[in-house]
């Protein structure tokens, strides 16, 4: 499954799975280039960099904004001619019920979780399609597939990459270019090491918390980052060519 010399783009990836995607992928020889809205932010690469060195790079990228996107995937084509590998790892999540749901809830969760993976698929498409190789992965979630209350945006958002993904395969199969999505339960990443400090600022013990996160699958155990990252390894590896336009889920069991 390794990659020595491609190419890839890590949307995300300072934090979380996108963090662990983008090591997992260095680690195999991959050249990466991360994107995210905080750029090379020196408390969040530096770990990366002394560990990868200039197998990793960083740039500022905000996927809401076409030129952002643009601009971001021209400077990885101007330095390495191409692009292999693009996952789509960057994301924002936050509850309201939709009665009195705002718009800027709306408009953010699907401008960064669906319409920013678009604009960044569109960016790349045309030169994995000269080259005629591609692998791109989308960070969906088991929220594609299930509703929960006061997360209409997520889900939606969530939804909307499956069928994105869908149309993208078709387009690329004939040139070599898959797209799969990913979707995970809950993970351990700091997004939800806030949830749970959240909730225990408001007076919750830590351990019940930590216990009831933890008892929301069946396996009694909070997936980690590490074990999506090996998910996208081989969804972007050679060995993955026949597969595309699929969903998987690393949901310990859960439906959510």
């Amino acid at each position: 499954m390794r990659n020595p010399n491609r190419i890839a783009i890590v949307t995300g990836g300072l934090s979380g799975m996108g963090r662990a995607i983008a090591s997992r992928l260095a680690r195999d020889g991959t050249v990466v280039f991360i994107g995210a809205r905080r750029g090379a932010d020196p408390e969040l690469t530096r770990g990366l960099t002394g560990q990868f060195g200039d197998r990793i790079g960083f740039d500022r990228l905000d996927v809401r904004d076409s030129q952002s996107c643009e601009g971001f995937v021209g400077r990885v084509l101007d330095a390495y001619g191409r692009i292999d590998i693009l996952v789509n790892a960057a994301g924002v999540y936050e509850e309201a019920p939709v009665s009195g749901h705002p718009d800027r809830i709306w408009d953010d969760t699907i401008d960064t979780n669906l319409t920013g993976t678009f604009k960044m698929i569109r960016a790349v498409m045309p030169s994995m399609m000269r080259q005629k190789w591609g692998r791109i992965v989308n960070l969906a979630s088991v929220a594609a597939h299930q509703g929960m209350a006061d997360n209409a945006a997520y889900c939606a958002s969530k939804a909307g990459l499956l069928g994105l993904g869908r149309c993208v395969a078709l387009e690329g199969a004939a040139a070599g270019v898959t797209c799969n999505s990913v979707s995970p339960t809950w993970v351990e990443t700091e997004m939800l090491k806030k949830f749970i400090d959240d909730e225990v600022a408001q007076g919750a013990p830590r351990s019940e918390v930590v216990a009831r996160y933890e008892a929301s699958n069946p396996q009694g155990k909070l997936v980690q980052p590490e074990e999506v990252a090996e998910l996208v390894a081989y969804l972007t590896s050679e060995a993955a060519r026949a597969v595309t336009m699929a969903d998987y889920q690393v949901n310990a069991g859960s439906l959510w």
